[in-house]
C-alpha cells in the first residue's frame, strides 16, 4: 500500500480538565494539530504517512518529535523554523471543543516551497493539505507546491478555526482553488457554516461546482453527508459514549484517507463513498470515547473489533 504525505500543523495543545475532586481548573499538555492528527490516526490505521511541516527549537518542538517518532510518523520532511512552538489553548462545553492560539509568528506557519521534496509527494499515495497553516503565506504557498506535483490522489480539509480567520472571502478563494482539483474534499457541518453560512448539503454541492470530485461533510453524532455527481447519500454514525469531540473530524479525515490509499483510487460511484465514509464515521466514533486529539486515534485492529461491519 502506497504512503500518504500529510502537510500543516504540529503544535501542542493545553487542554482544559478539572483537578482530582472536582476543583480547580488545570491544563494538560498534549501534542496536537489537526494535520498532526490526521497523520497519526493514518499511522494507527496502518498506513505509511510522511508529515511534512515546520517546528519551532523549543522543548516542546522535541516533544513533538518524539511523539511523531514513536507514533510511527516519519518527520524527514520537516524543517526547523526557530522560535518557540505555538499553543492552542482548549476548553469545553460538553464534548465540544474551542481553541484558543498563542504565539507570533506561528512555529508551523514557516514551511516553503524551497523545503518541500518534490519526490516525496509524487511518490505517494495520497497528499492531505488542509487546517489553519493555510493561513499563514509560506506555508501556503508550500502547499500550493505540493498540490501542483502530479501523481498523488489530493486530499483537501479546511478545517476553519473562526477565532483565526480574519479574511473569509480570501480563506475562501483559497479553498475553492484546492477544491477546483482536490479528489475529495471533507468539512464539517461547522466549516460549511462558517466559510459559506450554507447548510451542509448546499456547501457541499459548491465545493463540487468548484471541481471536487467528491464531498463529505461530517455531521458529528448524525454521520456524514456524501456527495458524488448527481449522488447524495447519508451515512449513519454509531452510537458512542462520546467525552471529547476534539479529534473526531481528524480521525475521519485519517479513515478517509487510508480507505482511499487502501483502494488505490476514488471510488467511481458514491456507494462506494459511502463505504469509505461509513469507515470514517466508525473511527471518528472511537475516537469521540477518548479524551484528546492524536492520542485518542484508534488502531484499525480496535475498529475492527468494535465495528466489525465496517
Amino acid at each position: 500500500m502506497a504512503y500518504a504525505v500529510v502537510m500543516g500543523e504540529a503544535l501542542v495543545d493545553l487542554l482544559e480538565t478539572r483537578a482530582e475532586g472536582g476543583g480547580e481548573r488545570v491544563y494538560r499538555e498534549a501534542v496536537g494539530g489537526a494535520p498532526l492528527n490526521v497523520a497519526v490516526g493514518l499511522a494507527r490505521l496502518g498506513s505509511s504517512v510522511e508529515f511534512v511541516g515546520s517546528f519551532g527549537d523549543d522543548v516542546l518542538a522535541d516533544r513533538i518529535r518524539t511523539f511523531l517518532d514513536s507514533a510511527g510518523v516519519s518527520t524527514r520532511g520537516c524543517v526547523n523554523a526557530g522560535g518557540p512552538t505555538t499553543l492552542a489553548l482548549t476548553t469545553f462545553d460538553g464534548a465540544e471543543p474551542d481553541f484558543h492560539f498563542y504565539g507570533e509568528p506561528p512555529s508551523y506557519g514557516r514551511l516553503r516551497p524551497a523545503d518541500l521534496d518534490r519526490d516525496m509527494v509524487a511518490g505517494a499515495g495520497a497528499l492531505y493539505c488542509g487546517s489553519i497553516a493555510l493561513l499563514c503565506p509560506d506555508a501556503l504557498d508550500a502547499a500550493r507546491a505540493a498540490w501542483a506535483v502530479p501523481g498523488p490522489l489530493r486530499t483537501f480539509d479546511p478545517n476553519v478555526r473562526p477565532r483565526l480567520l480574519t479574511d473569509p472571502a480570501g480563506y475562501r478563494a483559497v479553498v475553492d482553488e484546492f477544491a477546483a482539483t482536490a479528489d475529495l474534499v471533507k468539512l464539517s457541518a461547522a466549516d460549511a457554516a462558517t466559510l459559506y453560512d450554507l447548510e451542509p448539503a448546499a456547501a457541499g454541492a459548491r465545493l463540487l461546482e468548484a471541481g471536487a470530485g467528491a464531498v463529505v461533510v461530517t455531521l458529528g453524532a448524525r454521520g456524514a453527508l456524501v456527495l458524488c455527481g448527481s449522488a447524495r447519500v447519508r451515512v449513519e454514525a454509531p452510537a458512542v459514549r462520546a467525552v471529547d469531540a476534539t479529534g473526531a473530524g481528524d480521525a475521519a479525515m485519517a479513515a478517509l484517507v487510508h480507505g482511499l490509499l487502501v483502494r488505490g483510487r476514488p471510488p467511481a460511484e458514491a456507494e462506494g463513498w459511502a463505504e469509505v465514509a461509513a469507515f470514517a464515521t466508525a473511527v471518528a466514533a472511537m475516537a469521540c470515547e477518548a479524551r484528546g486529539g492524536a492520542t485518542a486515534m484508534p488502531t484499525l485492529e480496535a475498529v475492527r473489533k468494535r465495528f466489525p461491519h465496517t
